[in-house]
């Protein structure tokens, strides 16, 4: 049976200054290097066939440290920016506290936690879904299908939008996960790409 395994980046430098990110090319905190390095540890186990990350440095980064952990040098990798995190618009550089000040707490968190109400000239979760459910469907999916054991590298949002998909989730119930920097997410999967099981490995 072919595994799905998910990881999001390590802590990036705008995480560690509670920014939003986005789009902008941030780069991985010392920090998100070692949880990184970690998750490769973490993976030691885990067959990887095929990589597919965004095309953020943050991803291809903790990617590489993954690749580099397990020695796998030759496997197929592929990157696209339909896997990049969930474009924040006007929002991205913007101080998380002083952005609650200046709209209201409760309009940022409308706008960070609602399924399809976007931030100004950003995309929200279900436009996000809209990209990567596609891709994961035209690029993914086959290789699933032949057997292929495949790690996604990429983002908050993205890889909650890949796992709404996955396991069949509803808005409600997708708007309750979080996926942690640094921490993968294995997936076993039958013929039909349904999930026999999944481990978070912490």
């Amino acid at each position: 049976m072919p595994m799905l395994t998910l990881l999001r980046h390590g802590e990036s430098q705008w995480n560690l200054e509670n920014r939003f990110t986005g789009w902008v090319d941030v780069d991985l905190s010392p920090k998100g290097e070692q949880e990184a390095h970690d998750a490769g540890e973490k993976l030691a186990e885990i067959p990887i066939d095929v990589l597919f990350t965004s095309v953020l440095k943050r991803a291809i980064r903790t990617a590489d440290f993954v690749l580099s952990e397990r020695g796998l040098t030759n496997i197929p990798v592929f990157r696209d920016e339909a896997l990049n995190e969930r474009h924040y618009g006007d929002l991205q550089g913007l101080d998380k506290s002083e952005t609650a000040e200046k709209y209201g707490a409760e309009q940022v968190h409308t706008w960070r936690r609602s399924y399809d109400i976007p931030p100004p000239n950003g995309e929200s979760l279900k436009d996000t879904q809209e990209r990567v459910a596609p891709y994961y469907n035209a690029q993914i999916v086959p290789l699933l299908k032949q057997g292929k054991n495949v790690l996604v590298v990429a983002h908050g949002n993205s890889l909650r939008a890949l796992v709404m998909f996955v396991e069949h989730l509803s808005p409600e119930e997708i708007l309750k996960t979080e996926i942690a920097t640094g921490v993968p997410i294995c997936y076993e999967l039958d013929e039909d790409l349904k999930v026999v099981s999944k481990k978070v490995l912490r």
